[in-house]
């Protein structure tokens, strides 16, 4: 009979006072928790939805093959490691991360059930803000995949609302090349939310997935794309 593992294997201080993540591994599976709201923030076990934004975001470019890519948290590299399979040797990733600790996790063990991508030669992982990536980019990515806090509402971190808010699409569609794809991840739908991206002068196509590919929960996905 196997012994049951529930293990606290490290703890994380998220930047700007947004609370303390606890990462576990839970016999053959790992997750990360955020101290003070319940239930899982993710976990090695249920990752469908993340690998589909990734997936339908790429899908619909014209040369997905060489397309350049920005991704919003590294989370436990699922996002990462579905966009590099859609992409050709000539695309790359660039992956924001705001937790130097959540880099170091998918280094470690826990790295394994994704594949490792952030060891792919065609990835770039950096640890800060996404808005900061976003910002200073113009006309550079052909898609942008947002997984980042639980959706257009912060969790974690308050100031993510900038990301989501009108200005920060607006950022993001001028970082975006045309035909490019805002992708966006969340726990919800959010009508307001809806509504700012097509203000923003996005087209937008909403699409519910299962959170672990045929079952469980569903996660809903925004693709938003810059005319």
């Amino acid at each position: 009979m196997k012994m049951r593992i529930n293990k606290l294997l490290d703890t994380a201080m998220i930047p700007n006072n947004g609370g303390e993540l606890r990462f576990f591994q839970r016999n053959e599976e790992y997750s990360i928790e955020v101290v003070g709201i319940s239930g899982e923030l993710m976990s090695t076990a249920m990752h469908g939805s993340e690998e589909a934004l990734a997936e339908m975001a790429i899908n619909k470019l014209a040369s997905k093959g060489s397309s350049r890519v920005l991704i919003g948290g590294l989370g436990m590299g699922f996002t990462l490691a579905a966009a590099l399979k859609q992409l050709g040797p000539q695309g790359s990733v660039v992956v924001a991360e705001l937790v130097p600790e959540v880099v170091k996790w998918n280094e470690g063990p826990m790295g394994e059930r994704a594949g490792y991508p952030a060891k792919d030669p065609r990835a770039t992982v950096v640890v800060g803000d996404v808005l900061e990536e976003i910002r200073k980019a113009r006309n550079s990515f052909d898609t942008i995949l947002l997984d980042t806090d639980n959706g257009p509402v912060g969790l974690t971190q308050a100031t993510n609302n900038r990301l989501y808010s009108h200005r920060g699409l607006r950022s993001a569609y001028a970082a975006l090349r045309p035909r490019g794809v805002l992708a966006v991840w969340s726990t919800d739908p959010d009508a307001p939310f809806t509504k700012r991206l097509e203000l923003a002068g996005f087209r937008v196509e909403e699409v519910k997935v299962h959170a672990h590919r045929q079952k469980g929960t569903k996660h809903h996905l925004w693709f938003a794309t810059r005319p």
